[in-house]
């Protein structure tokens, strides 16, 4: 017989990869807000963190497509419908609910633009992008005006995340910090509950390795490569590469 009680039940939502990921991320994100607000010698930190930003945001964006069920775009994907559905309280799933992944894809494409300006970057005191010299001097000036502004919307958004997360634990009594921690969430919906499938080694592999490229391309290595050490600069000194 029914008594209308129903036991929450446990539900795998997060892999080990986006989990990993995703606290990386935020490691990554505080050093190079506060180094950034430091500035001076903080600088060189603030462009590892940089470098690091890259390479996370590159493994999450294949594995977007490669990783497991809730960790794909093409889940939790918000569709005008879908966003409908959830602001009248009609939406079931699990994962991301549609709010959450919105600020997720936003997210990610404005930590892609703040990379990517702070790697043709250049503020003439303290810090140059290690591919600054791929551009021209007045277009990396703009571009590091564009990273200044867009640092603005960085922490706009990320206080909106913060404030979504204290008012879903506080108020819906709805706890998203402690799944990203275990992997698992519990939850009495009554849609199914399907089963991740196992992500092989393969995709691993790739999301890893493209991390790893990102890295490497970023950091300006290719460039250091193509210059010989012992080409003299033109005031004759040895030439320098600016590092982060």
């Amino acid at each position: 017989m029914d008594d209308g009680i129903r036991t929450p039940q446990a539900l795998r939502v997060w892999d080990l990869p986006t989990r990993l990921f995703h606290w990386l991320l935020v490691a990554a994100v505080t050093t190079a807000i506060a180094s950034g607000l430091a500035g001076g010698n903080w600088m060189a930190v603030h462009g590892k963190a940089g470098l690091a930003i890259a390479g996370l945001v590159a493994f999450r964006l294949v594995w977007g497509f490669v990783g497991n069920r809730y960790a794909r775009f093409t889940n939790f994907a918000p569709t005008p419908r879908v966003l409908k559905t959830y602001l009248r309280g009609e939406w079931q799933g699990h994962g991301h609910n549609p709010l959450g992944a919105l600020s997720v894809l936003v997210l990610l494409i404005l930590l892609s633009t703040q990379v990517g300006t702070g790697l043709f970057g250049n503020d003439e005191i303290a810090f140059t992008g290690p591919l600054a010299g791929l551009v021209s001097e007045s277009l990396s000036l703009r571009l590091t005006g564009l990273h200044h502004q867009l640092a603005i919307a960085l922490y706009l958004l990320l206080g909106l995340h913060v404030v979504a997360i204290l008012f879903h634990t506080v108020v819906k009594k709805d706890n998203l910090v402690k799944p990203m921690l275990t992997g698992y969430k519990e939850t009495i919906q009554e849609t199914p509950h399907p089963t991740p499938a196992k992500v092989g080694w393969a995709s691993l592999v790739f999301a890893l390795a493209t991390a790893l490229g990102t890295l490497y391309v970023a950091s300006g290595a290719p460039l250091q490569a193509e210059t010989p050490s012992a080409t003299p600069s033109r005031s004759g000194t040895d030439s320098s590469q600016p590092s982060w």
